[in-house]
């Protein structure tokens, strides 16, 4: 059994559902299905943002072929994202269960986040070329059975093979319990399980972490079999 799905278990996710698990790239092909993803109960938050709010910083530059058209922020950011997938970025990855979309896990290089270089929490630590986990989102109805996990894990994987050298999480990290819908950063646990270290703290709720990828093996960095993104 692997590290990762020795994790999912122990969260509480059930070995067939394990086995169900997988998570594709998201590009044109799999666009719909986030659209699905977003569009269940419980995504009122995802579907005003659509990862977004991290690339942007300032106010945002309306292209000349949404000229005259009165979109909501919401549908400007959905046809954001839409249009660099279109352009060959892959923002991220969405998890299915089953075949069904039941999660996204949103990443890529520090660079493509200029808002990241404001922030007082999540600015740069020093000059290491890092990737960055901006977002983890489970459909409402399939949340509690460790879907974060196997997400975290194939985005571990697409990063390393991204050539992604280090990555680095936000996580929230606090006694009490947060509201579901509020925590898309993930929380510390889930990050010191994928053997993320703590480098920074600027917050008292909120930790800088972050995971070496050099010679990681496969077998460490995403389930074997079908969860592999594709």
């Amino acid at each position: 059994m692997s590290s990762a799905e020795f994790e999912a278990k122990e969260s509480g996710a059930k070995e067939s559902e394990a086995k169900e698990f997988e998570a594709k790239l998201l590009t044109s092909a799999t666009w719909g299905d986030l659209e699905e993803l977003f569009g269940l109960p419980g995504g009122s938050i995802v579907r005003g943002c659509w990862c977004m709010y991290y690339r942007r910083s300032g106010r945002p530059v309306v292209p000349p072929e949404l000229a005259g058209r009165e979109l909501s922020p919401g549908e400007f950011n959905k046809w954001s994202l839409c249009d660099l997938v279109k352009r060959g970025v892959v923002p991220g990855l969405v998890g299915y269960l089953g075949g069904e979309p039941v999660g996204w896990i949103s990443l890529g290089p520090r660079e493509d986040y200029a808002k990241l270089r404001r922030s007082p929490v999540m600015k740069p630590v020093d000059d290491t070329p890092v990737w960055s986990v901006v977002c983890s989102f489970v459909a409402r109805r399939q949340r509690g059975h460790g879907l974060q996990h196997w997400l975290l894990a194939a985005g571990i994987d697409f990063a390393r093979r991204s050539g992604a050298r280090v990555l680095e999480a936000y996580p929230v990290d606090k006694a009490e319990r947060s509201h579901d819908d509020f925590m898309f950063f993930g929380s510390r646990s889930l990050y010191e399980r994928a053997g993320f270290t703590g480098v920074v703290r600027r917050s008292p709720t909120r930790v800088v972490m972050r995971l070496d990828l050099v010679g990681r093996a496969d077998s460490q960095a995403a389930p074997k079999g079908p969860a592999r993104p594709t």
